[in-house]
Formats: structure tokens, sequence, C-alpha cells
């Protein structure tokens, strides 16, 4: 017995006894000893927190893209509401040095966020100089709101004759909300409303790629905002909650001309 114990730990010293209660480390392999391809640092014991050894590589920091990201979408966000505000002006040119000492960040995510409003259609590049907000002119709003209408309107008609009323009626909060934007009289705050309210609707239908285009031609008509004032947008709103208490009441008719009207108000 003594014997196998001595050959089984592969060192020829004689076995000590190991006292009741404590753990025994098995000894671990030289790295001569050791097959190839697997050395004595794949099975030795982990460094305690804070400790180097030269046999492992130290673990690179993670780099911090998710931060970055955040400040980007922040720079955007903001973007979008100096667009619809009307404080970045049609048909002026920004460079992203400057909006980044605007915002006191670096010119990157600044630029990282322009070249996706270029991609929404509201600003356009200009070599060198930097992102100039586009010019829209009358046609191009009816144009947009002429698509929007031609997208959303069958979807609209045709979820009032199947989706249940309790389902709409989940929607209000959405509705009361963009009453509440509009009594703000910010025009960014209601813009975010209303595409809030009309991506709800559009979504009982399930096709995401639907919602995404409806949403981004709802955002590009948006801009250049059209001078309306809060009586305006309070009526606009109170469309909203017409449209939905017709659509609690699965009263076809009644939705076809608010959509109608929604629409042709460019709502």
């Amino acid at each position: 017995m003594k014997q196998t114990a001595q050959a089984s730990a592969g060192a020829g010293a004689p076995e000590r006894a190991t006292p009741p209660g404590d753990v025994r480390v098995p000894p671990q392999p030289r790295a001569a000893d050791a097959p190839d391809g697997f050395r004595a640092r794949d099975t030795a014991v982990p460094a305690a927190r804070g400790e180097h050894t030269h046999s492992e590589r130290p673990i690179p920091q993670p780099r911090p893209a998710v931060q970055r990201s955040s400040v980007r979408g922040q720079i955007l966000d903001a973007l979008r509401t100096a667009l619809v505000t009307g404080e970045l002006k049609p048909g002026e040119v920004y460079s992203a040095p400057v909006l980044g000492e605007r915002f006191g960040v670096s010119a990157t995510p600044v630029r990282e966020a322009m070249q996706q409003l270029a991609l929404e259609g509201a600003v356009e590049v200009v070599p060198n100089r930097g992102f100039r907000v586009v010019e829209r002119g009358a046609r191009e709003l009816a144009e947009l709101a002429e698509v929007r209408a031609l997208i959303e309107v069958p979807v609209l008609l045709r979820l009032a004759r199947t989706v249940p009323g309790e389902r709409w009626a989940e929607l209000r909060p959405l509705a009361e909300e963009t009453v509440r934007a509009a009594a703000s009289g910010c025009p960014a705050t209601y813009g975010e409303s209303d595409r809030a309210f009309h991506r709800a609707l559009l979504a009982l239908s399930g096709n995401e790629q639907l919602v995404g285009i409806a949403s981004d031609l709802h955002r590009r008509a948006q801009w250049p905002p059209v001078r309306r004032g809060p009586a305006y947008l309070v009526a606009d709103a109170t469309e909203h909650m017409a449209l939905l208490d017709a659509l609690i009441a699965g009263d076809v008719d009644v939705v076809r001309g608010l959509v109608a009207q929604h629409f042709a108000g460019v709502g």
C-alpha cells in the first residue's frame, strides 16, 4: 500500500499522514513532465487578486464602448431636438468640432451623430466643411405626408377590423401623453410623443419593417420644423384621442375619415 501511494505521487519520498480535517493539495506536474500542449500554468491554482504571474498574460481592460455609444446617443438626441426646434437652421453648415465645443465633447461623437442624421435625410455632408441642414419646401413635405398616408392608412384600416378594442385601449396613455406634450408648446417634445403614438398603432400589425420605415418617414416629415402654434399641436393631439376612441369602438367608417383628416394636416 505504501509503495503504491509513493508511485502515484511520483516523488519516491515516504507518504506523510494527513491530519484529520486538513485537505492536501495533490502535487502538480512540472513543466518538463507535462505532455505536449499542456503546461503547468494550466493546472496551477489561480493567483490571488492583484497578483501578477509571469506565466499568464494580464487581462486587458474592456474598452468603454458602451459609454461612447451613450455619449453619441445623447448628442444625437440633442441634435434632433435642435433640428425640430429650428435651433439648427435649414441651409446652414455646421462643423463637428464647433458643435463638439458647444456640447462639451470631442468632435468624434458629434460627427458620428451627424452621419446618422445624414442617413435619415436631415443633413447632408459638405466635404471639408461639415454638415448642412437640409432645406425642404412645401412640395417635399407634402410628398412625405402622401407617402406616410399610403403606408399607414391601409394598415390602420385593416387593423381596425381585426384588432380587439381592449388592445387599442392599452394605447390610451400614449394618446394622452401627446395631449400633454401639445399643451407644453414645445415642438420637440410633441414630435417625440407623436411618433411614439403612431409607432404603437402600427406595432399592432406585428411588422417591424413597416414600423421602422413609417417612423423614419415621420421623423423626416418633422424636419425642418413647420412654424405652427400651440393651437395646431393641441388640435393634432385631439385627433389622436378621437382616432383611438373610434378604434376602440371598432367604427371603421369613423376611423377612415379621421385618418384622412389627420394626414391631410400632416399629423
